[in-house]
């Protein structure tokens, strides 16, 4: 990953005031990791506490994906898995399934946690991967583990030192472990950087673009894309390992023109994300609970500050020229992009996307990707691709890169891969990835 260098991240989770002192030293880098490995209970409870098929279908929707593979269960059933599957979006999605398999910390893991150590610094959503290593079926007694699993002191020519702050949620049953998603959070000094940009005063400045009204040739264009894309599914046609090539293409998907309509969808299916924005009295609840998180609209009602991302002047107050979509968005897309290439019987082991400019609502994405390397990985038959999402102004706003197992002809059937350290527990997992941190840098 990159850093925080020249791009402009997709969402600020946490700003602090600046302070006179600097908000990164050894000594807070150290407080910091030594919160490493320590099970973080979930503030907010699973959108899906019990999966099954109406699940499976509702996530596939909400990302405008119809695969019968998600979403019709005769047709999962005759397929190689034998019966319904979720999409790789839901298999393991922050906030959507797993109850905590820790909620209450001891005095002292409770003392450990308490505030931040690096308070006075900004922390972005920087980018987010993926890891999967079984299906998801229609199954209860989910759990889930939240855990920092690494701390990277960096330095960048924008904002100076920053930090590398990885999280990662594990996903298991009791048959075994599902998936990981990692989070990365860029954390740089907030006085660092605000002096840098009033330097530049270009690149880190609020975006400004112009969201024209499309023609109706480009409509067309678009119209043409979605009416084909089902024939574009690999679908149950195996795709053979030894029938790609490297240069490959993946795509091009169509995700657009992005509509406050397609936000409400993707809330439907997708639950309400990390805050878990709840109506009317639960509403009134969690206002209590995190009165930061609200700010009054303009009859003075106390209103959560996600409504960014479907308020076009609270959009604007915020510094953006316009309502703009969820990383997590694209990434589905991506996901979305992969399982269509791919196939019935093939498996995607991991993804992972960097968010760096913003999806604002009017914007088109075209989802492509490449095939980059062929190779054995563990034995099995697989291919990396270089995956990515362009907007209508040419630009990529989410790069990223995915690992899919394919079936052989001379190998045989796809071999789902093992979890790291071949854990067999939620806690396992999150100690193999610590370790991991520690060798590679990363998690993933």
């Amino acid at each position: 990953m990159g850093g925080a260098n020249r791009r402009t991240l997709d969402f600020i989770l946490y700003i602090s005031p600046v302070g006179t002192e600097p908000a990164i030293t050894d000594e807070r880098i150290e407080a910091l990791r030594r919160r490493i490995g320590i099970p973080t209970p979930h503030p907010v409870r699973p959108w899906y506490r019990n999966p099954g098929a109406d699940a499976f279908r509702h996530v596939a929707e909400a990302i405008g994906d119809d695969n019968p593979l998600w979403c019709e269960p005769d047709y999962a059933t005759a397929s190689v898995w034998g019966g319904p599957i979720a999409s790789p979006s839901l298999n393991g999605g922050d906030t959507l399934i797993g109850e905590n398999e820790v909620d209450e910390l001891d005095a002292e893991r409770r003392a450990l946690l308490k505030g931040d150590p690096l308070k006075g610094a900004h922390a972005y959503y920087s980018a987010s991967a993926r890891e999967w290593w079984r299906p998801l079926r229609p199954t209860t007694g989910i759990t889930r583990r939240n855990a920092l699993v690494g701390v990277l002191d960096k330095t960048g020519d924008f904002a100076g030192r920053t930090v590398h702050e990885w999280t990662a949620e594990v996903f298991g049953t009791p048959q075994g472990m599902l998936s990981a998603q990692y989070r990365l959070m860029i954390r740089t000094d907030r006085g660092a950087v605000e002096r840098q940009a009033a330097e530049r005063r270009t690149e880190d400045a609020a975006p400004r673009v112009e969201i024209r009204p499309y023609t109706a040739e480009e409509l067309a264009r678009i119209d043409e894309a979605y009416a084909t894309e089902p024939a574009h599914r690999r679908g149950a046609e195996p795709r053979w390992w030894e029938d790609v090539e490297v240069g490959d293409p993946l795509g091009p998907l169509v995700k657009g023109p992005l509509r406050v309509t397609d936000m409400v969808v993707w809330h439907t299916g997708m639950g309400m994300g990390l805050y878990g924005v709840k109506a009317l009295r639960l509403g009134y609840q969690q206002r209590r609970r995190t009165p930061g998180f609200f700010r009054p609209d303009d009859l003075n009602i106390p209103d959560v500050y996600q409504r960014v991302h479907w308020d076009q002047e609270w959009a604007k107050r915020a510094g953006n020229p316009a309502i703009y979509d969820y990383g997590r968005m694209r990434e589905a897309w991506l996901i979305h992009l992969c399982t269509d290439w791919m196939g019935d019987d093939a498996w995607l082991a991991a993804l992972d996307v960097e968010f760096r400019k913003f999806n604002f609502v009017g914007d088109t994405h075209w989802m492509r990707g490449t095939v980059t390397r062929k190779r054995l990985l563990d034995g099995r038959p697989a291919v990396d691709v270089e995956i990515g999402g362009e907007n209508q102004r040419g630009e990529v706003t989410c790069p990223g890169h995915a690992t899919i197992l394919l079936p052989s002809r001379e190998h045989g059937a796809v071999r789902l891969p093992d979890p790291p350290g071949a854990a067999s527990t939620c806690q396992e997992t999150l100690d193999a990835l610590v370790q991991r941190v520690v060798e590679r840098g990363t998690p993933t």
